[in-house]
């Protein structure tokens, strides 16, 4: 495990440390006489700016008449910075682009009467996420580094996003779609009676080849209530969304996926194995109980993947009472089998996710709507790839 983590720490370190040389011998001496001093956010700025080049995903806009569009590059960039600050509001962003000279010109606009409105703000916001953009500059960043690299492990996982909006249902609430089932007597039907065949699982669906367009389409991504059992063992609840991510040994996010608070980590596993499979070469999947289904074992398997996944007894009594005296077993010769050893790498999910909600604004949402929410989570992801990718070298 350690030789192989060593092998892509180095590869993929040499691969950055060029782009890294670049900037210190020649952007930051540049911009030092150009601007006041530089601060420490000031350079952490101006290279994940350079290294994600989210101004070169945006479509080109021709317009032909009325007022000329404000810069959507530099909005770009400015709402990079709103990340990276972990501003909490628009409003903030505004603010600090009108008393910060560096980061004003570092976003692209020369004095104050340059920059938009909030409100510019707010529809370029809009824009971004209709057009994806920083999922697309997120692809692309993954894409290019672990281009001809190999990642020992994935791990997955979810995190819970707390929405500012109120939950939603399709059509009836869950309460009077179950009321309106009418429930068949268990046994043998009737003499005449149809016995309509029972409904596969969506999980079912997605191992039957579905493509990865038609799973994510599938998955619902409303505001709604969730739930779940924390490290402590109490069921929390809160409205909102989940987050679901593949993450690199080196703490690094390979995928994302947005999903209704109330959707399984085991029902965005095959979409998620699948969109990582597009992007990156992997030998093992790292996963917890949630994701003990036979479904997705057999859809790794057959990606060449090796699944390490926690097991999940349920309601086998039998089942937990040999997972306990197996683990008292471990516990007293003191051994741990190499699966073990490996399911230990999955401690990257859990600091990929305290990064993201602590330092890069997804405990700061404000916007509404599914497109918009993903748009904020993505810009916070983008930036976590290429903050952690330059930890590699510095």
């Amino acid at each position: 495990i350690y030789f192989l983590d060593l092998i892509q720490y180095r590869e993929l370190s040499n691969k950055i440390a060029n782009f890294w040389g670049t900037i210190q011998a020649s952007l930051f001496p540049w911009l030092e006489e150009e601007l006041l001093p530089l601060t420490n956010q000031h350079r952490q700025l101006v290279s994940i700016l350079e290294l994600i080049r989210i101004e070169d995903f945006i479509p080109w806009n021709c317009q032909w008449m009325g007022r000329p569009l404000a810069s959507r590059k530099a909005i770009a960039r400015a709402f990079v910075a709103k990340c990276i600050y972990n501003l909490p509001t628009t409003r903030k962003l505004h603010q600090d682009l009108q008393t910060d000279v560096n980061l004003r010109r570092i976003c692209g606009w020369e004095s104050r009467k340059d920059i938009p409105s909030e409100s510019t703000l707010s529809r370029a916001f809009k824009e971004f996420a209709e057009a994806a953009l920083p999922q697309k500059a997120h692809e692309a960043l993954i894409k290019i580094s672990y281009e001809d690299e190999v990642i020992g492990h994935l791990s997955r996982d979810s995190t819970a996003i707390e929405g500012r909006e109120k939950p939603q249902y399709e059509g009836n609430s869950i309460d009077s779609k179950m009321r309106s089932k009418k429930k068949r007597r268990a046994g043998r039907p009737k003499k005449g009676e149809k016995v309509e065949p029972k409904e596969k699982t969506r999980i079912q669906k997605q191992a039957e080849g579905m493509t990865l367009e038609e799973m994510i389409k599938d998955l619902p991504i409303r505001c709604d209530k969730g739930s779940k059992r924390n490290a402590k063992g109490h069921t929390v609840s809160w409205n909102g969304y989940k987050l679901h991510l593949d993450t690199a040994d080196n703490g690094i996010p390979i995928s994302a996926i947005l999903t209704s608070a109330s959707v399984h980590d085991s029902q965005v596993a095959i979409p998620l194995a699948a969109m990582s499979a597009t992007r990156v070469i992997n030998f093992y999947d790292l996963m917890d109980a949630a994701y003990d289904v036979k479904e997705i074992t057999e859809y790794l398997v057959g990606l060449n993947h090796v699944p390490i996944i926690d097991a999940n007894p349920r309601r086998n009594l039998d089942l937990q009472q040999n997972l306990k005296a197996e683990s008292k077993a471990r516990r007293v010769l003191n051994w741990k089998p190499a699966e073990a050893i490996r399911y230990n790498q999955r401690s990257s999910a859990e600091r990929s996710n305290a990064r993201l909600k602590d330092e890069f604004g997804a405990r700061n949402l404000r916007v509404k709507g599914s497109k918009k929410v993903f748009c904020h989570l993505m810009i916070g992801v983008l930036v976590l790839s290429a903050d952690q990718l330059l930890r590699l070298i510095t």
